[in-house]
């Protein structure tokens, strides 16, 4: 072989290298930043992290999360506590977030993965801006794809595919710490119920500890169901959660239910209901348990409808259903009714004298 043709087998060897090493490599991504971290600083400041904004669609968003002293609050919900696991499950994913391949820099393109301003109206992506000690951070969060999401940091033009995805939500009743109220059944002693009209009740435990139970309240002419019929659900006061919460003001309980619920420690819990439209809202105060007073004051709490239903039962379902009307008796198809002869009459007796 001569030295010409050796150089040229060099060559086309190098070529076919450089091709191979570029095919291999994923496109338009520094080899130095794959898989590295998406806000490389973030892991070492969680703990730091005093406020978390999402906004899609405005320029206000739409949820804003503040921590004070140890409790997270949603500010678009009077400031009501945050469901604090759901917050810091946010924060680990956008810290965990690493690069996987680097995807488009031009801007008129980021509508097409969800990476716009997420100021305009329709915007398909949000803004996850956290606010800790040391600084802020703010990304753009995409559509999905494969096994995570597009993202763009806020300020720069180049846009990313991330893995593990960053899943969230927009709505602030999302982020509500939704537990209300657990109290087993078995802790009720008494219920008194006054509907918005009409007659009341109560139910009474017979004894501590026993499943027997008395009606007050009975209409006349009516019966109590049986003790089983009338002992409170489980799902009365059992692990009752919020879907939502509002200020107290902003209902109408002008014409409320009212449920006076009676535990075996002497606490008393009083809940209003208002139905207005397809929701159902509550307001609940305690006589011994401030915590739950505290967290109460001033606001209403929607509730699952069938929730409702079972703190707030109405008197029928605790009677024994009445028994209806026999119905009256008709001719079959085809035939006559039958006829009823009218008596007849007997002979005039004779009102002259005797001869």
């Amino acid at each position: 072989m001569n030295r010409h043709r050796f150089l040229w087998l060099l060559v086309a060897a190098l070529v076919v290298l450089a091709g191979a090493l570029y095919l291999g490599t994923p496109r338009g991504v520094p080899r130095e930043s794959r898989d590295q971290p998406l806000l490389p600083t973030l892991p070492q400041e969680l703990n730091t992290v005093t406020s978390l904004n999402i906004r899609k669609g405005s320029a206000m968003p739409s949820v804003s999360l503040h921590k004070t002293a140890e409790q997270w609050t949603v500010a678009e919900r009077a400031d009501y506590p945050a469901d604090a696991a759901k917050v810091r499950h946010l924060l680990l994913a956008l810290g965990d977030a690493k690069i996987v391949e680097e995807k488009t820099s031009n801007p008129a393109s980021f509508a097409v993965i969800g990476v716009e301003d997420p100021a305009q109206p329709g915007a398909t992506g949000a803004e996850i801006a956290v606010t800790a000690k040391d600084g802020k951070h703010a990304v753009i969060v995409g559509k999905s794809v494969g096994e995570g999401n597009f993202a763009r940091r806020g300020g720069e033009n180049k846009s990313y595919v991330v893995e593990p995805a960053i899943s969230f939500e927009t709505d602030p009743r999302f982020w509500i710490d939704s537990r209300l109220i657990d109290v087993p059944a078995a802790s009720i002693q008494t219920v008194e119920v006054k509907p918005p009209t009409g007659a009341g009740y109560v139910i009474h435990r017979l004894k501590p500890n026993e499943e027997n139970f008395s009606l007050e309240g009975t209409p006349a002419g009516r019966k109590a169901a049986d003790s089983p019929a009338l002992a409170p659900p489980a799902t009365m006061l059992g692990a009752l959660n919020a879907e939502d919460v509002a200020a107290a003001s902003g209902i109408d309980f002008s014409k409320p239910a009212q449920a006076t619920v009676t535990l075996a420690d002497g606490n008393v819990i009083t809940l209003m209901g208002a139905p207005i439209a397809d929701k159902h809202w509550i307001q609940v105060k305690s006589s011994k348990d401030a915590v739950l007073t505290a967290k109460a004051q001033g606001r209403a709490f929607e509730v699952a409808g069938y929730r409702y239903d079972a703190i707030f039962r109405p008197l029928e379902q605790l009677l024994v259903p009445k028994v209806p009307p026999a119905p009256a008796k008709t001719a079959a198809p085809g035939q006559k009714p039958a006829r009823v002869d009218k008596p007849t009459p007997g002979p005039k007796q004779s009102t002259a004298p005797a001869p």
